[in-house]
């Protein structure tokens, strides 16, 4: 009998293709920053990306179709008086985005429906509560108006953005520098990756560290750890000889991997980046030219390299599509937003194949825009898996509702009485209100002399 050597996989023949110049952002000032977080967050109406900003912190928002070179006067979202570190797009509504920067802040954006007209320096909440910088910002996958955002400070807060309010806050768990944060499939769970070497999955709701594993990756440089759709975890590191590993982790028993391969001995952090529906894993390395995709399954040896993209030059970060902003019709199942020193190029993935016809294999369910749960459900302890739609006919878009904050009040803070609060109530009854009986007609000044 002759031994099958080649494994057989549908996504054995992945090939990556950048687009045309024309179809590029150019003359894009790309952050600076020292800071290893990937510079750049994409959904299915815009691309974000961070730029170098004198006198504070900003971002770029594009709508997806405005390609070519971006005007140095474009309008920029630029309300912190720090560097911008890290940018996440909700994933339950387009058009708001969380930021967090070097000023201590996490700002919640209103990006308007045909991107910015004019400078955005007023976010819709400020999010304080950080005593350092904050370098990771990250919604939860299922519930609505859920944020999370990690700091140099060590520590890790929950946020309920509807009321700007902070409601869970880890503050033991972690000695130094939170390098990741990775959310759980339905959001219940929380994976982390530290400074001292361990991988930590903790319930955020019960301020517990569920598991923990010292020192998943021997080398001192920074690790990244995310979550599987399987509840399986995997982490990018390095090893004690500096050289850049990848690994498997079970969740129930983190004592030895499932797996652990090295890669090559480059020195910038690989940036995971999973789509749960294929079980593929895209691997960019911050400096490096290239993406490197693997294939996640039960078989041995568990992690299969598929292939390697390749271009000349080195990216500064990398933005990476929702599945429900992809081109169904060109059997596209991933697209990565490349940032360069001046630029930003889209990399489209795709499996080649003959037929015209919605290929169901490469596109199951994927989840939705819609929330499966409310803010509060979610702290009362509730959980929820994404709610799924399907690709076939291709995502069309809804129209999503404003954000709205409100505040539960302070009853310590005292405002002092503004100068609308010192009008008599008689005139400002006057000014707000129209004819009763002819709704929309104003009040006569005889019927103004009568009150």
């Amino acid at each position: 009998m002759l031994r099958r050597v080649v494994r057989q996989s549908k996504f054995r023949h992945v090939f990556g293709q950048a687009v045309r110049n024309d179809q590029c952002y150019d003359d894009i000032r790309v952050s600076r920053v020292t800071w290893d977080s990937s510079f750049c967050a994409v959904n299915p109406k815009f691309v974000a990306i961070i730029i170098d900003a004198s006198g504070g912190g900003a971002f770029l928002v594009l709508p997806l179709q405005k390609t070519g070179r971006i005007d140095k006067v474009y309008p920029t979202v630029c309300g912190h008086t720090g560097p911008v570190l890290d940018i996440d797009w909700c994933p339950h509504n387009d058009h708001v985005i969380a930021s967090g920067s070097e000023d201590c802040t996490v700002m919640v954006w209103q990006i308007p429906e045909n991107g910015l007209e004019n400078p955005l320096s007023e976010p819709v909440v400020v999010l304080e509560g950080h005593s350092k910088r904050v370098g990771i910002v990250s919604w939860h996958p299922t519930a609505r108006n859920v944020l999370l955002s990690a700091g140099c400070d060590n520590q890790i807060v929950i946020w309920n953005v509807g009321t700007g309010e902070a409601m869970i806050n880890l503050e033991d768990m972690h000695p130094d520098v939170i390098f990741s944060v990775s959310w759980s499939r339905n959001g219940s769970l929380l994976c982390t990756a530290c400074k001292d070497k361990k991988v930590r999955v903790i319930d955020p709701r019960k301020k517990k560290v569920v598991a923990e594993k010292d020192k998943a990756h021997e080398g001192a440089r920074p690790m990244r750890a995310i979550f599987l759709a399987d509840g399986n975890i995997f982490t990018t590191g390095f090893s004690r000889m500096s050289e850049r590993q990848l690994a498997l982790w079970k969740t129930d028993n983190m004592d030895e991997p499932i797996c652990v391969q090295e890669m090559d001995s480059s020195n910038g952090v690989l940036l995971p980046f999973y789509d749960p529906d294929t079980s593929v894993v895209y691997l960019c390395g911050k400096g490096d030219s290239s993406i490197r995709y693997f294939e996640i399954t039960d078989e041995a040896p568990f992690v299969h390299y598929l292939n390697t993209f390749s271009t000349k030059e080195p990216q500064r970060g990398m933005g990476y599509m929702p599945k429900r902003g992809l081109d169904v019709n060109k059997c596209e199942i991933a697209r990565f937003y490349k940032l360069h020193e001046r630029k930003c190029e889209p990399i489209i993935m795709t499996v080649p194949r003959k037929s015209d016809l919605f290929q169901d294999d490469l596109y199951p369910d994927t989840a939705g825009p819609d929330p499966a749960l409310e803010a509060e459900e979610w702290f009362a302890g509730k959980n929820g898996g994404p709610i799924l739609i399907s690709l076939k006919d291709g995502y069309a878009s809804t129209k999503n509702r404003d954000l709205k904050v409100v505040k539960t009040k302070n009853v310590l803070e005292t405002k002092p009485a503004t100068k609308a609060e010192n009008i008599p109530t008689h005139i400002l009854w006057y000014l707000g209100h129209t004819s009763v009986d002819q709704p929309g007609r104003m009040l006569t000044a005889g019927e103004f002399q009568f009150l």
